[in-house]
């Protein structure tokens, strides 16, 4: 049986111009701001209430960090 798809709160360049918050299961943006800084901080309180993943991607569309709000199973030791 596969796993469920979780969903991920991705934070990237909007088609038309400026920035985009969207869910990973929408073709639809959740949120569209002026500025990068705009779009992260509503991105990072939408993934905090979903507690899970929040992906920010640079101009190009490229992974450029990775924050995780969500449940850990696997913590690393330390």
């Amino acid at each position: 049986m596969p796993k469920k798809a979780t969903e991920v709160v991705i934070t990237g360049p909007h088609p038309s111009g400026g920035w985009q918050n969207r869910v990973s299961q929408s073709s639809r943006a959740a949120h569209v701001h002026a500025t990068k800084a705009a779009a992260e901080a509503q991105g990072k309180q939408m993934a905090k209430a979903r507690k899970t993943e929040h992906v920010i991607q640079d101009k190009s569309g490229h992974i450029q960090r990775k924050d995780s709000y969500g449940n850990d199973p696997y913590p690393p030791r330390g």
